[in-house]
């Protein structure tokens, strides 16, 4: 037998990665694998399946960050043992969660901000859902004291994200959603009032509709309310739906009234991994006052050492996102926040000219600082015939890594399909210009080869289950 036999010591040797044994048939990927095999080896294999997603930093439709500081990289490593409902095991942790809080209670003007509750959450989603529960919980409440039944709540919104219909049927609540009418395509404080009676739990007006990216006017819908407490005594609360606006109006739009301002407004959610500048994974839920989040809401712990208050839904989770949200708080300010944000909102005023000058579209939204996100939204002008659609348009683009989304919108308007562009921090005035010359070059493309079978909705998603 040979003194070294490489079939003996074959889990040894330092074979080329792509010659190994291991890699030299296709992986399991639908049966549990029965052998354990090289990290390194299959640490390639799946590096290299992740080259086959897009560029997170061309991709234009996701609201959530895609460029941090390389310091938020390491405080993610530093953080990535750490689970943040563990607070008696990791109690700076959570003492940077509580600091943040407080300081998101003073940013939204709460009244006494030092005092006021909240939590983080693993993304603005969860935060609403309990800012949602709280409504529904106070509404009960408020019904049982009066001998009054509980059985049919609902809720006023304007067209709002998937979140908030998931909301509606699991706690079996009566959405009221206002559909968009014409070129109404928010909500207005007639259409609120219009829905609300004494089975509505709240009013949830947004800061940066999904679809237009437009702010929802809180401080009109807050005034028809006090109007319609007046002539009715039904007092209906407000839970703004601030998942993009609530880090951006408080920097970019300091006179619009939309938050703790307002007595009526009872709370607040936003993402934190949105315009709050942090890594995926962090939302916020944020109440007006402690007296505002029901009681039954709130679970205390004990089982990780120590007596722990515990809101969110979920349980365990990480804690680096938080952490890092702490230090974008200390390291940008309200000054540091605002330049970057002004920054975004420039980069879209600046597409929104020039992609109108392209000629076949119309600007729904161009991405003004005073009353909305940064972002943009266009549709096709009315009666042109450019060759091809939206969704072929951004087909196109994705040939050249881009992905600029084109949809359709709700109810009443499906039959209208826009486009939509986010510009977060990390979307350049350069790369915005490298954008347009492929935007011309797509259009050029479409002069040269119009399509005889244009795309529709169906179609015009990469990605497929």
């Amino acid at each position: 037998m040979p003194l070294h036999s490489k079939d003996d010591i074959r889990e040894m040797l330092d074979d080329e990665v792509y010659a190994s044994s291991d890699l030299s048939k296709a992986l399991p990927k639908f049966k549990f694998p029965s052998e354990e095999q090289s990290s390194q080896h299959i640490y390639a294999a799946v590096r290299d399946e992740l080259m086959l997603d897009g560029n997170s930093r061309q991709n234009l439709a996701t609201f959530c960050q895609t460029w941090a500081e390389p310091e938020i990289r390491q405080l993610m490593d530093d953080c990535m043992d750490k689970n943040i409902v563990d607070k008696d095991e990791y109690p700076q942790t959570a003492e940077i969660e509580s600091r943040c809080v407080h300081m998101l209670a003073n940013l939204w003007n709460a009244p006494n901000s030092a005092n006021t509750i909240g939590c983080s959450t693993t993304g603005s989603s969860e935060a609403a859902m309990l800012g949602g529960m709280a409504m529904k919980r106070a509404w009960e409440k408020r019904r049982k004291e009066a001998g009054k039944p509980i059985d049919k709540p609902n809720l006023v919104t304007g067209p709002v994200q998937v979140c908030w219909h998931k909301f509606a049927r699991y706690w079996d609540i009566e959405l009221r959603e206002i559909p968009m009418e014409n070129d109404r395509l928010i909500m207005t404080p007639e259409e609120v009032i219009q829905r609300c009676d004494e089975n509505t739990i709240g009013v949830v007006p947004t800061l940066g509709v999904t679809f237009t990216c437009q702010y929802e006017p809180v401080l009109a819908v807050s005034d028809a309310l006090d109007q319609f407490e007046k002539e009715t005594g039904i007092d209906i609360r407000i839970h703004v739906d601030g998942a993009s606006g609530g880090f951006l109006a408080p920097f970019c739009a300091p006179d619009l009234v939309w938050d703790f301002q307002l007595p009526r407004v009872k709370s607040i959610n936003a993402s934190g991994h949105k315009f709050g500048l942090a890594p995926l994974g962090v939302g916020w839920v944020i109440w007006r006052e402690e007296a505002d989040l029901p009681e039954e809401e709130i679970f205390w712990v004990n089982y990780l050492g120590g007596n722990m208050r515990d809101i969110a839904l979920n349980f365990s989770r990480p804690g680096g996102q938080v952490v890092c949200q702490y230090y974008n708080f200390l390291r940008l300010g309200r000054e540091g926040y605002r330049r970057t944000h002004a920054a975004c909102y420039e980069t879209a005023n600046y597409l929104a000219r020039e992609i109108e000058k392209l000629g076949p579209f119309e600007m729904i939204y161009d991405g003004d600082m005073a009353s909305g996100i940064p972002a943009l939204c266009w549709k096709m002008k009315d009666g042109a015939n450019p060759g091809f659609t939206l969704y072929d348009f951004a087909d196109r683009l994705r040939a050249t890594g881009w992905q600029v989304p084109a949809y359709s919108l709700p109810a009443n308007r499906e039959e209208l399909v826009i486009q939509r562009i986010l510009v977060r921090d990390g979307v350049s005035r350069d790369l915005g210009s490298i954008l347009l010359k492929d935007m011309k070059r797509a259009i050029k493309h479409f002069e040269k080869h119009p399509e005889h079978a244009t795309m529709d909705s169906s179609e015009a998603s990469g990605f497929k289950h």
